[in-house]
């Protein structure tokens, strides 16, 4: 969920928007989908914004974020339609890496809020760790197998415009 900017007037959303990457909405005229439509409430300009396609070349508004994190790897589901997740790992921490990159017309992401539906995996354990809340920024746990905590911390992201 992000908070969104009008790219033609600068009106930033009082609403936090909810992208569903597997969503697609017809847009206007033919010209394509994209995740999310939307009329700018200031200038009436309609704006998208989408899943990019093309791999992992950088396009407006995709962002990358970090974990720092302590014997986990972090597995994001990035949805879509082919259901793949990104992989973060202890060689991973305090660097930031792709998980999602957006084609926008019109719309800008501002701010990101990473919600539920994370897992990690234990590095040397091999224990699955499902459905984890990253809302707080912080997740801890105990794992079983190799008696230790495990957690994710201090998520951050960033937004790489070109």
């Amino acid at each position: 969920m992000k908070n969104m900017k009008c790219g033609n007037c600068g009106e930033i959303s009082e609403k936090w928007q909810y992208i569903r990457l597997m969503d697609t909405v017809a847009l206007k005229g033919g010209r394509g989908s994209a995740s999310m439509v939307q009329k700018c409430k200031l200038c009436a300009r309609e704006n998208s914004i989408g899943r990019s396609g093309c791999g992992h070349q950088a396009l407006p508004g995709w962002p990358t974020a970090s974990w720092y994190q302590t014997k986990s790897k972090l597995m994001l589901p990035v949805g879509g339609p082919d259901k793949r997740c990104i992989a973060f790992g202890a060689e991973d921490s305090e660097k930031f890496k792709t998980i999602v990159e957006f084609e926008c017309r019109g719309l800008e992401p501002v701010d990101f809020q990473p919600q539920a539906g994370f897992a990690a995996e234990g590095v040397d354990s091999g224990t699955v760790f499902s459905d984890i809340n990253l809302e707080e920024k912080d997740w801890t746990d105990y794992d079983e197998k190799a008696q230790e905590s495990v957690g994710i911390y201090e998520v951050t992201h960033q937004f790489v415009k070109c």
